[in-house]
């Protein structure tokens, strides 16, 4: 019996879990369209497959469902500056990252997105974790570029805007993906290009970071 109540609550937590994936999933989707204030609930609600009522049982608000959402962003959007490791010679880890964050606008366009409309409106739900979790790792980060700088391994470069060039030159592929397509006839999802923009972007800034 009591192997019987596990195995239910097992399930009944895989399926609380499924479903609030697919509430985040609908909800980025929305978002990313029509914004905070364009996006209805009932319209979530509908691609998620699942009631308002329900909806509202696990977010209690449009804006606790936006948070939600933007949180899930950051923690992909950050994942490839936590990767960035001392332990990799300079060139290397910046080259690697270049590559992950590349991936990131290939793989969750709607997140990049939505995460820069967010930036474009100030970050009016989202500044208590820009100002805590991704202003310490860019700290972190940014203390080992300097140690490099010190050393002699990288040309003397800001660590910040360092940083801040790669966002640019990477989420570009993704924030202006209608523009890139227009021009190029080409998207991230093509492997050729997508390797093309990657070996491109990593020459051109790792040319300017380069020891001379």
């Amino acid at each position: 019996m009591a192997q019987d109540a596990v195995k239910k609550t097992g399930k009944r937590t895989q399926a609380v879990s499924a479903k609030k994936q697919a509430i985040l999933a609908a909800a980025l989707t929305t978002f990313s369209q029509y914004g905070i204030h364009g996006t209805r609930l009932e319209q979530v609600a509908e691609l998620a497959g699942v009631s308002k009522t329900n909806l509202l049982y696990y977010y209690p608000s449009k804006d606790a469902l936006y948070v939600a959402v933007m949180r899930n962003i950051l923690d992909i959007w950050l994942a490839p500056l936590r990767a960035f490791r001392e332990d990799f010679t300079p060139l290397v880890a910046i080259r690697e990252y270049i590559r992950l964050k590349l991936e990131v606008s290939r793989d969750y366009p709607e997140a990049s997105r939505l995460f820069c409309l967010e930036m474009l409106q100030g970050a009016p739900l989202l500044m208590a974790e820009l100002t805590g979790d991704l202003k310490g790792l860019v700290a972190e980060k940014s203390a080992i570029i300097e140690g490099w700088v010190e050393a002699g391994k990288l040309a003397v470069v800001d660590p910040h805007h360092l940083i801040f060039m790669i966002w640019a030159a990477t989420q570009h592929y993704a924030d202006f993906a209608t523009q890139v397509e227009a021009v190029t006839g080409k998207t991230l999802q093509d492997e050729a290009f997508f390797q093309q923009t990657v070996d491109n972007v990593q020459r051109m800034i790792i040319e300017g970071i380069r020891v001379r």
